[in-house]
């Protein structure tokens, strides 16, 4: 369980306040649909080129032209080549699905707008690339439309960052990374982070002494699990500290039967 899943429960506990509301992914997956659909949200595979030629065709005059730009193989490698242009490609859709005046014939806006975004670098960068790009040009369209996307992504009254992470070493790192590259590219703080596969310690110090001494198989798996809870603690811990109580967490149970969406969706709701 991990982003699919956090960001599958926030499309249905939006959709349960009778909000209208996609889930945009941002990286190819086979099984995500199902899972969104599901809790009554609708849900879109995000395409930079299928953005950029959306993109044409709304800003070109011409739609001939638009498609010539598109069909042509040497603009194509050097979109594909400029740096950051796939994020912000990707930033511009995401942008798009929220507005009033949709660039898709017939498409109505979307009262909330869920993404399953990548690793957390590139989730970054997604973010920052309309603010990278309008800075760069400074005047011009790219400019301004840089700015009018920046604008939304980088407000904690229109956007919200939720981290999802486990009590790891590695994922606290990165999490904590996350939390400072926000706040230096974006201009954005955590809105909370959701710790995944949180296994519970039954075991005190004195009864693990115990199973140590009675040797076994089972006193060995018991062991196991008393260290890995344990070891989830001391993570937990450092997050805590690291975060210095300013950003807000919620803790889902590991669970061995796999994901409920209900009950994730529901705990998300009262922190939020």
């Amino acid at each position: 369980m991990g982003n699919t899943t956090i960001a599958a429960a926030l499309g249905l506990a939006a959709a349960r306040d009778g909000l209208r509301t996609v889930v945009a992914e941002v990286h190819r997956r086979t099984d995500v649909e199902h899972e969104v659909t599901a809790g009554g949200a609708d849900h879109i595979s995000i395409d930079p080129e299928d953005a950029m030629e959306e993109y044409l065709v709304d800003q070109l005059p011409v739609r001939a032209l638009a498609e010539l730009l598109v069909s042509s193989r040497a603009f194509t490698y050097l979109a594909a080549a400029t740096p950051g242009m796939r994020e912000l490609l990707t930033a511009g859709k995401l942008w798009e699905l929220a507005q009033d005046r949709r660039r898709t014939p017939g498409a109505e806006p979307y009262d909330r707008v869920v993404v399953d975004a990548p690793a957390t670098g590139h989730g970054v960068a997604v973010l920052a690339a309309p603010r990278t790009f309008a800075q760069a040009a400074r005047v011009g369209p790219i400019a301004r439309q840089g700015g009018i996307i920046d604008a939304m992504l980088s407000d904690p009254e229109q956007t919200a960052v939720v981290a999802v992470t486990t009590a790891e070493e590695l994922p606290v790192n990165e999490t904590l990374a996350l939390r400072d590259a926000l706040r230096e590219q974006v201009g954005l703080d955590l809105a909370l982070i959701v710790v995944n596969a949180v296994r519970p310690d039954r075991f005190t110090e004195a009864e693990a002494e115990a199973l140590r001494s009675a040797g076994g198989a089972a006193s060995r798996v018991a062991l196991a699990a008393h260290e890995h809870a344990r070891a989830q603690r001391s993570q937990l811990g450092r997050l805590r500290r690291g975060l210095r109580g300013e950003v807000p967490t919620l803790r889902v149970p590991y669970n061995p039967a796999g994901a409920d969406l209900d009950t994730i969706a529901d705990r998300l709701e009262r922190v939020l």
